[in-house]
């Protein structure tokens, strides 16, 4: 077992009806050099980042499973992802199907987050692992590894990405990296991009040009989407600072009034308080779009009194109505208020408290038209006004101030995105191969 030839050739599968796999027909010329880099010996890993939908994930994943199976033999590696959820979400869930029509035989062991692959009498173990926070790198510790492939790399911590790398001992292993754009300050970008030559990686940077599947429509599509520094760094492909208002796009003038009439369902978000103000949001549904109708917010500072846990409840309950609440999305870090929800009858989830993320969903969706502000919503629209970024740190931040509707808005938008992943909330753009 060990290292073998990687010359031999590689078939493209037969155009077949049914599938996304199946619309894939061409490569373009910066997909091809990802498809054939690990053939010469000059490089020890790969770099591909830039713009959302450019083919930079479909066609490395494809590739590293390619070298895999060319150059190796009863060997380990690794697949890594933010969580495991997204790794199969954006990767795995296209390219599985892609490997089997070129002859794989790919098999899934839940259970153990693995993937056995035969081809051509050879068998590989491909280990899939989550990096989403520093404790992460404790899971890939102890493993040897013969390559390692990093999705989302620049949202990984940096302790989970060097354990990952060190990790491939193997003769001829080789690291393959891609993500799309954070700040010009951000750690992968000063290490490894500004110093890809050093590190003998091959730095490929991605347009949604490079992607041949997409039309131009979509293309016209995804550019209108994105707004700011979400523009420059999804649509240009940037490592750009974030500076000036978070939601830059947002125009109060265009706030409908409530919408009359039934709705398909009810929720309240919340951003609990005593000492800072609180926040609570009315959200209904009615075809597809989540209408924020009405707001309840009090700031104690400004009244001169602080409220009880128990006369928040009756706040949220006159703010509710005769209204039946499908849930309420809380603060996470307010246990009692939580609790005391729950002895009242409410139905309570804890938010998802990942800034970064949360903000890049919700402007998603606003720009998308699935969140839509109505003009009763005072506070949440003064707030759009003011809430600006830092303009110092190496990590993308908002300033701590006019942001209690921001929070609870960003609580409900990571709410929504997780229904429609099926428990995951995925970071602002979801990602298909191809």
């Amino acid at each position: 077992m060990g290292l073998r030839s990687c010359a031999g050739p590689w078939r493209r599968p037969p155009r077949t009806g049914g599938g996304r796999t199946a619309e894939i027909t061409r490569f373009s010329p910066k997909q091809k050099k990802v498809l054939t880099w690990w053939r010469r010996q000059r490089w020890e890993a790969i770099i591909c980042d830039g713009a959302v939908r450019s083919g930079k994930t479909f066609s490395m994943g494809l590739s590293f499973f390619l070298w895999a199976q060319s150059c190796f033999e009863g060997r380990q590696f690794g697949l890594c992802g933010k969580t495991i959820s997204s790794l199969r979400r954006n990767l795995l869930q296209d390219l599985v199907p892609y490997l089997r029509r070129l002859g794989m035989t790919v098999r899934e062991v839940r259970s153990e987050n693995l993937l056995i692959v035969r081809t051509g009498g050879r068998e590989n173990r491909f280990l899939i692992f989550g990096g989403r926070d520093e404790s992460s790198a404790a899971l890939i510790q102890g493993s040897t590894l013969a390559g390692v492939l990093l999705d989302e790399a620049a949202l990984m911590p940096r302790s989970f990405v060097e354990q990952a790398c060190a990790r491939c001992s193997v003769p001829g292993s080789r690291l393959w990296f891609n993500c799309n754009p954070e700040g010009p300050q951000h750690w992968f970008y000063r290490e490894w991009i500004l110093k890809a030559e050093q590190r003998r990686a091959l730095y490929l940077h991605f347009t949604m040009e490079d992607n041949p599947a997409l039309t131009p429509r979509i293309r016209a599509r995804y550019r209108r989407a994105y707004s700011g520094v979400f523009y420059r760094r999804f649509v240009l492909g940037e490592w750009t600072a974030a500076q000036g208002l978070v939601y830059d796009f947002f125009d109060r003038s265009r706030c409908p009034p409530a919408p009359e009439g039934p709705f398909e369902a009810w929720r309240v978000s919340v951003d609990y308080g005593t000492s800072n103000p609180a926040s609570f949001g009315l959200w209904g549904r009615r075809n597809g779009v989540w209408y924020r109708t009405a707001e309840y917010y009090y700031d104690s500072r400004r009244t001169g009194r602080q409220k009880t846990d128990g006369e928040y409840v009756e706040d949220l309950r006159r703010l509710a109505g005769d209204r039946v609440i499908q849930r309420v999305i809380a603060d996470p870090s307010a246990a009692s208020f939580i609790l005391a929800l729950q002895r009242a009858g409410f139905p309570v989830v804890k938010a998802r408290n990942d800034v970064a993320d949360g903000i890049r969903v919700t402007a998603d969706l606003l720009k998308a038209g699935r969140l839509v502000i109505c003009e009763g919503c005072a506070d949440l629209l003064r707030e759009m006004e003011l809430y600006c970024w830092e303009d110092r740190g190496t990590q993308d931040a908002p300033r701590k101030e006019h942001d209690h509707a921001m929070d609870e808005m960003r609580y409900f938008a990571m709410d929504v995105a997780a229904e429609e992943q099926g428990g995951f909330a995925a970071t602002c753009v979801e990602r298909r191969a191809l």
